[in-house]
């Protein structure tokens, strides 16, 4: 299999299983890679490695078994992470804090639109403005965020996959106004500025490589309090209190593109992750000083999303391009259609 679509099945296998899923990735000569689910396995999450020619493969220690407890005979009480395979994005579910777990793209100018691909007859150019944000129905009633959690929460709803990643078609943008792809995020001078510029960033990385994958992680990190000691504190909204708040939020990227027109499928590979408090931050602020080693995120996150071989055999992202946000404070009403009001109570 040439190395391109390895790495391109290894990345969205990597986001499944670390996710709890049981998955079949059979890349075909579209890429295409089908998944299934099952709440009763146990998982030995995939990494992506090096093989031996320097291409990225998924390891070959990946193992499911199913759990055969006697203890467990009337049921397996979790946690269960939901595995949400949409259009443009797959994603995990957390139950207990109500947002993602994690969210995985796979960005291309094809994807995003750019690649001057002609849309199928009949589906027009999909329009955020057609977009509500909804509760995710496919969830258990009792762990779904809800419409009135953010009703005066003094938070935005915020996109983990963003709706401009998802311009494939009216219905891939839609998901992204689920809920379960939201997590509480402040609005101004982050959710509405230095994040958006982050996204755009990430957006703009297909033009330089030909196949960009995205993770967006909420995470928890602790501080060091007047006594000297380590917490973590966070919020929760709602009432009664339902969705909790990230302290922090991470962008992990893998990007690749051939190291020459005369040999495609040797790629060069670079990554990096970037994580940002959720707070304002200065539009002046460079985004090189939000850079963290991923295994740092890995740790704080309890993930597993590259081996070692594939973060010590990859450029960093930063030597690879420029790692600088394009600053863009357009009029919020016009950009954003849904911020021109506060958030309306939930019908």
């Amino acid at each position: 299999m040439p190395s391109a679509t390895i790495i391109h099945a290894a990345c969205f296998a990597v986001g499944a299983v670390v996710g709890g899923g049981v998955v079949s990735a059979v890349a075909s000569s579209k890429r295409q890679i089908p998944i299934t689910t099952s709440a009763n396995t146990s998982v030995a999450p995939p990494i992506i490695e090096m093989g031996q020619g320097g291409g990225a493969k998924l390891s070959n220690a990946v193992a499911v078994s199913a759990l055969s407890s006697p203890v467990l005979k009337y049921g397996h009480p979790g946690p269960v992470p939901d595995l949400l395979v949409r259009k443009a994005y797959t994603a995990a579910y957390d139950r207990r804090l109500r947002h993602p777990a994690w969210t995985a793209e796979h960005l291309t100018l094809a994807s995003l639109g750019k690649s001057g691909q002609q849309r199928p007859s009949g589906d027009g150019s999909p329009d955020r403005s057609n977009s509500t944000f909804v509760e995710d129905e496919s969830l258990p009633a009792m762990f779904r965020a809800k419409l009135q959690d953010y009703f005066r929460s003094g938070y935005d709803r915020g996109h983990m996959v963003p709706a401009a990643d998802a311009k494939l078609s009216q219905e891939a943008m839609d998901e992204t106004f689920l809920l379960s792809n939201i997590a509480p995020q402040v609005g101004v001078g982050f959710n509405r500025h230095y994040w958006a510029y982050l996204e755009d960033w990430c957006r703009r990385l297909t033009g330089s490589f030909s196949d960009v994958y995205v993770f967006t992680i909420p995470l928890y990190l602790p501080r060091k309090d007047a006594d000297g000691k380590f917490r973590v504190t966070y919020e929760l909204i709602g009432s009664p209190p339902n969705v909790a708040v990230p302290t922090h939020f991470a962008k992990v990227v893998l990007t690749s593109r051939p190291l020459s027109p005369s040999a495609p499928d040797a790629l060069e590979i670079s990554t990096g992750a970037f994580v940002l408090p959720n707070a304002i931050i200065p539009d002046d602020a460079p985004l090189e000083s939000f850079v963290t080693p991923i295994d740092v995120v890995e740790r704080a996150a309890g993930l597993n999303l590259f081996s070692d071989a594939v973060k010590a055999n990859s450029k960093h992202i930063c030597r690879s391009t420029k790692c600088d946000v394009v600053v863009r404070r357009f009029d919020d009403a016009q950009k954003r259609p849904e911020m021109r009001r506060a958030i309306s109570a939930p019908k």
